[in-house]
Formats: C-alpha cells, sequence, structure tokens
C-alpha cells in the first residue's frame, strides 16, 4: 500500500508543471507591450515609469495586468555558456531585478523571443535553445512569453510551437504563451493544447481603414484585421484565443476611430494588449482603455466572439455577440467616412447562432438597451433603435434581458 501511495505521489509531482499551465488565460489576457510605440528603443528607467504610469493611470485597476517587454531587450550575443542575456546598457540591474520590479507593483511580467535563430530585429532566437530559455524566463520570474516567427526558415510552426510549448510546461513555472506566427499556418486549428493565444493575421498599424506603407511593408489595418476573424470565431474560447493583435489606440487615429477599434476587439473577445506611451496618453485615450463596461464584454466568461449579423447597404455593420448571462452585445460599425443614420427595428432581426447555440425573437422578448459609451439606457427592444453614427464610429450597446 505504502509504494503504490509513494508511486502515486512521484507521478503527481513530475505532472505538477503540467497542471500549473491550465486555466491561466480564462478570459482574453490584457497588458501593456513595448513594441508599438518604442520598437527597440527601450531601456530600464524608460520601462520603469511605464511600469509606474501602468499604475498611476488607471489602467491597472481596469483589469489589465501584464507588462510586456518585446523585442531588443537582449543582448547581440548569448553568453559563453549559451545563455541569453539582457542587455548591460539597456539593463544594468539584469532582467531577474527588472522582472521584481514589475511584480512589486502588482503586475505580471512578459517577455519576448522568436521561434526562428534571431528575432524580428536580429537579435538571438531560441531555436535549439528551447528548454534552457524556458528555464531561465522561469527564474527570472516570466509570467507571458510572445514568441515571434522570424528567421524560421525550414522550421514547422506546428512543431516548433509544440516543443516551445512544452518546455515551458517542464519549466515548473506557470507561464501564458502567446504565440505569434501570424495566422500563416492557421494556429486556430492546432494550437489550443500548445499555448492560451494565437496571432490570427498578420502585424496591425496605427489606421483604421486604409494603412499605408512603411519601408517597403505595409501593415493591417482595424478593418482589414475585423474582415479576417468571422471564419474562425468557432476556435476560440476560455484558455485559448484567436489574437488580432495589439491595440493601436492612443497612437495617431482619431478618438471615433479609437473607440471603435477598442469596441470591436472587445467584440472579438480578443486579447487587449495596450501599445501606446502610457505618460503621453490623453484624457480621451485613459477614458478608452479603461470603459469598465467595454471591458466586461471582453472578459465575459463566456468566451465567445462575436459574429457578423448584417451588413447594410450603407455600409453599417451590425456585430452580435452572445454573453453568458443570457445578455447580447450588440455593436453597430459605421465603416463610412461619412456620417450614417439607422434605424433597427429589433422586432424584425431575430439572433440565431448556432455556435453559441443563442437563438432570440425580439417579437417575443425584450431586452433593455445600455450604451456603452454613454453610459446611459437608451429604452428597449420594444421600439426601433434610430442614431445617426459618425464617420469611422460605433453605437455599442449591451442587451439585458428583461
Amino acid at each position: 500500500m505504502k509504494k503504490a501511495l509513494l508511486a502515486l505521489l512521484v507521478a503527481f509531482s513530475a505532472a505538477l508543471p503540467l497542471f500549473a499551465q491550465e486555466n491561466l488565460a480564462p478570459t482574453p489576457p490584457m497588458g501593456w507591450n513595448s513594441w508599438n510605440i518604442f520598437q527597440t528603443n527601450i531601456n530600464e528607467p524608460l520601462l520603469k515609469s511605464m511600469v509606474d504610469a501602468y499604475v498611476t493611470s488607471g489602467m491597472k485597476d481596469a483589469g489589465y495586468t501584464y507588462f510586456v517587454l518585446d523585442d531588443g531587450w537582449m543582448g547581440m550575443e548569448r553568453d559563453a555558456n549559451g545563455q541569453l542575456i539582457a542587455d548591460p546598457k539597456k539593463f544594468p540591474n539584469g532582467m531577474k531585478a527588472f522582472a521584481d520590479y514589475v511584480h512589486s507593483r502588482g503586475l505580471k511580467f512578459g517577455i519576448y523571443n522568436c521561434a526562428g535563430t534571431k528575432t524580428c530585429a536580429g537579435y538571438p532566437g531560441t531555436r535549439g535553445h528551447e528548454y534552457e530559455d524556458a528555464r531561465l524566463y522561469a527564474s527570472w520570474g516570466v509570467d507571458y512569453l510572445k514568441f515571434d516567427w522570424c528567421y524560421a526558415e525550414g522550421e514547422n510552426a506546428k512543431e516548433a510551437y509544440k516543443t516551445m510549448s512544452v518546455a515551458l510546461k517542464a519549466s515548473g513555472r506557470p507561464i501564458v504563451f502567446s504565440l505569434c506566427e501570424w495566422g500563416s499556418n492557421r494556429p486556430w486549428l492546432w494550437a489550443k493544447d500548445d499555448g492560451q493565444l494565437w496571432r490570427s493575421t498578420g502585424d496591425i498599424g496605427p489606421y483604421f481603414a486604409e494603412s499605408q506603407s512603411k519601408n517597403g511593408w505595409k501593415p493591417l489595418s482595424v478593418l482589414n484585421i475585423l474582415d479576417r476573424q468571422d471564419s474562425i470565431r468557432q476556435y476560440a474560447g476560455p484558455g485559448h484565443w484567436n489574437d488580432p493583435d495589439m491595440l493601436e489606440v492612443g497612437n495617431g487615429m482619431t478618438y471615433n476611430e479609437d473607440k471603435s477599434h477598442f469596441s470591436l476587439w472587445c467584440m472579438l473577445a480578443a486579447p487587449l494588449m495596450s501599445g501606446n506611451n502610457l505618460h503621453t496618453m490623453s484624457p480621451q485615450t485613459t477614458g478608452i482603455l479603461t470603459n469598465k463596461d467595454a471591458i466586461a464584454i471582453d472578459q465575459d466568461p463566456l468566451g465567445m466572439e462575436c459574429f457578423k449579423y448584417k451588413m447594410s447597404a450603407d455600409s453599417v455593420e451590425t456585430l452580435v455577440r452572445p454573453l453568458a448571462n443570457g445578455d447580447l452585445a450588440v455593436c453597430f460599425l459605421n465603416r463610412m467616412d461619412k456620417p450614417q443614420s439607422i434605424s433597427f427595428d429589433w422586432a424584425a432581426n431575430a439572433i440565431n447562432d448556432a455556435t453559441s447555440k443563442t437563438n432570440v425573437d425580439f417579437a417575443q422578448s425584450t431586452y433593455k438597451l445600455h450604451d456603452l459609451w454613454s453610459k446611459k439606457d437608451i429604452g428597449t427592444t420594444k421600439k426601433p433603435l434610430k442614431q445617426t453614427i459618425a464617420a469611422h464610429d460605433v453605437v455599442m450597446l449591451r442587451l439585458i434581458r428583461q
């Protein structure tokens, strides 16, 4: 009996690292990432000040958790033992000390590397070093790894990400694994057991409708990315999320476009990874990023992405997201660069979604309409909704069953 009990305890202990990886992202991760605004122009004092601004701005109180250090943190070469090292000029106190500072402010710490031989900015990649890098990250107190796909010629994406996933699980520390291979290999079909989120598209830029080329490369716009999500919504859910890339709120779009961008990512159950300068963000930007009513839609525990319900002739798109308690989120998006008026007769528009098994007949059921941006109740579904939507703006509603 004692031998059997001992064997059971040994087996249980061996499985602990695997258990530690479960339930790491029951709702989409929320945080901040250094890339969009700083690229590789980072250093310890700058980033410590960003950590402080993260907390004082209200982001932490609104639910943001992760502080993610993107490309450019490491030295140009591994050390004599083959270990990654933090750039001594950028991080004179080392990465463990910086991670400790992030944790001291009540946040979780994320870091970046790449499945290839180099990162996208040319620093040492992880290929051939998966287990030692995972152990190193665990020793530093890393809570989140963004794993890119540059310099990966000849690699099999499914195998490469599986290897890193197993290495992280073997490290003994719970580390959220963000697969960043740009959706090229359809990770939604195979990555559910490997990580907690996977990029579903190429990189975003600070553009709403039409993007512009930058140094010979053209990023995707908000609408470009939105239009690629509907066909993969069935693969996302609690613990495994489609990732349409980081937020560009506060990085140069108009207020209406920023508000729409944030609304759409909340409707998509997307990870909310801010990428703006937290020191200089305007009250409007802060208001968008910390809108708890909108964030509650993103963090809804059902974890069901929205679907495209209707596109009108005047390019007003209607998106519907089923919520956990029987409520609905409905977003009317004006894709045009001029105002559009809507008149939406709820009674004539039943909701039927096979993926979530949601069926609502507004002729039989009444819902209260709560506008998530004006923060006002604006009637019920007993009467048609009539509003004018500004250019590139949204009306985002929570429908509450009466």
